[in-house]
């Protein structure tokens, strides 16, 4: 045992014995970026300017958020292309998300996912459909409930038995 000890110990200004052992730790930054931080809503016209090259947009088509205190700052405000209405044969850097490297996502790109909804492709059915169905059905089960209410169905149960003076529930004589 004294000689694996020390052939580990050998191994430490080598940095071998930190990684064998699991001594030392990393600090992992995650995914964020503090490059892509939103910063402070442009004023000026470079302000605008040096957002719009911030997020590779031309100052022409960058937009920012209002500043309506709900802390964008000059993150660009694009269009909702939900990744669902997106080609899905193009070759994609991420074809997990439909996306390419270093393209700016919109502020709510988490709810257009490929799971999640779509809001670019016009509805199977149209609002009013999807009530008249959804209020049908519900008319349906609530008739269903009050037609059938007043014929309920119980297991048949003897009264309960409690104990009384005079009276006799059970007894361990034998029966005759």
């Amino acid at each position: 045992m004294s000689a694996i000890t020390r052939s580990l110990l050998k191994l430490r200004p080598l940095g071998g014995f930190q990684g064998l052992v699991g001594t030392q730790s990393a600090r992992s930054a995650g995914n964020w970026n503090k490059d892509w931080k939103p910063g402070k809503y442009p004023v000026t016209p470079e302000e605008r300017a040096a957002a719009a090259r911030k997020y590779g947009l031309r100052p022409d088509e960058y937009e920012p958020y209002p500043d309506d205190g709900l802390g964008f700052g000059d993150y660009p405000k694009l269009p909702v292309v939900s990744a669902e209405a997106r080609d899905p044969y193009r070759d994609w850097d991420h074809p997990e998300h439909r996306r390419d490297f270093g393209e700016p996502i919109h502020a709510s790109a988490d709810m257009y996912g490929l799971d999640r909804i779509d809001d670019t492709q016009k509805p199977r059915f149209s609002l009013n459909d999807q009530a008249l169905s959804f209020f049908g059905v519900m008319a349906a089960f609530f008739a269903a409930y009050f037609y059938l209410n007043d014929n309920k169905m119980h297991w048949p149960v003897l009264p309960k038995q409690y104990p009384e003076e005079g009276k006799t529930h059970y007894t361990f004589e034998p029966a005759e």
